[in-house]
């Protein structure tokens, strides 16, 4: 489930973990999270970013995307509701497509093991 929040700021750009690249967010109330970069992706011709927050849940945090120099990158906030739902609809889609992808490549792997 996509969820829609409001970051303050973004803290210590990127930090590269050995199972995938971090970052945490400072939401405009003072609390912080944890989030792993899922990925980016394009929509309508702009650039997001799908964040897995690391508190148990199965939320994904969506912004949009832009590179702003080497190794930095700053997340916009989706504002308009419609633009959100349109992104959203996007990101379950792909998820939808590497879910299936993943199935078939186990499946894959079913068949060789004899």
């Amino acid at each position: 489930m996509a969820k829609k929040e409001s970051a303050a700021d973004v803290r210590d750009d990127k930090e590269l973990d050995e199972d995938g690249d971090y970052i945490t967010l400072e939401f405009d109330d003072g609390a912080e999270v944890e989030c792993e970069i899922l990925g980016v992706f394009e929509c309508d011709g702009k650039e997001y970013i799908a964040l897995i927050p690391d508190d148990g849940t199965d939320d994904a945090y969506i912004y949009g995307y832009q590179e702003v120099g080497d190794d930095e990158f700053e997340l916009i906030d989706i504002e308009d509701d419609s633009e959100f739902e349109k992104v959203v609809a996007e990101f379950d889609k792909i998820m939808d497509d590497a879910e299936f992808e993943d199935d078939d490549d186990e499946d894959d792997d079913d068949d060789e093991e004899v």
